[in-house]
């Protein structure tokens, strides 16, 4: 037997033991359409959040040994020892590629995990139009910012919707002749464009930072950064401004004014001044999402004109268009 054909049997082993440790309600979630998020607390309860609902919490419970079996089956999934002095565990579920991240004590009081499914039928503008989450002529706007080539930074805080809006951008029909590069932590963007590479951090040994720089090598005609969490935002914001137009990325933050505050902090990682004229003129566009009763919306649109004495200038999006060309003439089409 080939060393390929014993890695694709081990590979496939190990996704029948976890398909196995995952019983009753937790299996039947993994492959419904409609679930988002799965998670097992410390208690054994078992709370599912599906599309439209919000999160409830299931009749069934799973124990303690159960929750751990299943932890420990996704760290030997990717070669990591699962212990009390390596007790968390961020990956990715064999096979199917949902998040998965799973905690052992002392971090918790018990075994717990959360598994985060991607959509299984990407969202598109429309789609939130007809469910009132986003008003249409806000995503008239949205299509021409993409048209436009303009950067968007979405922000929410954690579970608004911020990758499940970012893959409805990339389906639009403007990116479909673009040469997109899309990098990741996990795999989670989907992109409609023909001419698509997705690359991925590999935990240690590759991270963000390190992407976006070698992306410049790659001939980008948009570069999408599914969130930026650190230093690597200051190379992305570098990489917009000079000739790579067009692009996406998420971050946390509690409103669409704090976003760039809370950009000024990632930079600030890599650099000591964080570069305000810099932030002003590669950001155009700021998206904000909010979920509440387990739905979520796009709150807030607004337009970066600039900036003010105690910070930056704000325009709503939906209104008099500020397009790429008009805000400083580099967004052009290449």
């Amino acid at each position: 037997m080939s060393a390929t054909s014993r890695h694709t049997e081990t590979s496939e082993r190990r996704r029948q033991m976890l398909r196995s440790a995952c019983k009753g309600v937790v299996r039947e979630a993994l492959g419904a359409d409609d679930v988002i998020e799965i998670m097992a607390n410390p208690d054994g309860t078992i709370w599912i959040e599906r599309a439209g609902s919000g999160v409830s919490q299931e009749n069934e419970s799973l124990d303690s040994a159960a929750r751990e079996r299943i932890i420990r089956l996704v760290a030997d999934s990717i070669g990591e020892q699962c212990s009390r002095s390596s007790p968390i565990v961020s990956a990715e579920l064999p096979g199917s590629g949902e998040r998965f991240e799973g905690l052992l004590p002392p971090v918790s009081e018990a075994p717990c995990f959360s598994i985060r499914k991607g959509a299984a039928t990407p969202f598109t503008l429309q789609d939130y139009v007809e469910q009132g989450a986003l008003a249409p002529a806000l995503a008239d706007a949205l299509r021409q910012q993409l048209g436009s080539r303009a950067n968007i930074l979405i922000a929410g805080g954690t579970s608004s919707g911020k990758t499940t809006f970012t893959n409805a951008l990339l389906a639009e029909r403007t990116l479909f002749h673009d040469r997109v590069v899309i990098l990741e932590d996990t795999r989670e963007l989907r992109c409609a464009a023909v001419n698509a590479v997705a690359l991925r951090a590999h935990r240690d040994q590759t991270t963000l930072r390190q992407l976006v720089r070698s992306t410049m090598r790659l001939r980008p005609d948009r570069i999408i950064v599914g969130e930026v969490r650190g230093g690597e935002a200051l190379d992305l914001l570098k990489a917009w401004n000079t000739g790579h137009p067009g692009g996406i990325t998420t971050l946390h933050a509690n409103s669409a004014e704090a976003a760039l505050g809370r950009l000024e902090q990632l930079v600030g990682e890599a650099v000591s001044q964080p570069p305000r004229d810099l932030i002003a003129e590669a950001i155009d566009v700021v998206v904000f999402m909010t979920r509440r009763g387990g739905k979520r919306k796009i709150e807030k649109a607004l337009r970066v004109t600039g900036l003010i004495d105690d910070g930056y200038a704000f325009a709503p999006l939906a209104g008099p268009q500020l397009t790429a060309e008009t805000k400083g003439g580099r967004h052009g089409a290449q």
